[in-house]
């Protein structure tokens, strides 16, 4: 797990992980983090991630502001 144990909660977080058949992101705000998972707050919810199942971890700059239709 590459950093992750660092990073304050409330940062804006990409977690790569393991899943069955590969690897997934969860791309989010660090919500919360104990001994055994994190919680990443994506646009479609909250994600549990098992520690044990991440292989990379960094913080990411805020999103793009959206472009305004003329």
């Amino acid at each position: 797990m590459s950093g992750l144990p660092d990073v304050p909660l409330g940062t804006r977080v990409v977690v790569r992980y393991r899943i069955e058949g590969g690897f997934t992101d969860a791309l989010g705000t660090l919500l919360a983090r104990d001994a055994t998972t994190c919680t990443v707050e994506t646009k479609r919810g909250a994600v549990v991630v098992p520690l044990d199942a991440v292989v990379a971890a960094k913080p990411v700059p805020p999103p793009p502001q959206r472009r305004r239709r003329s």
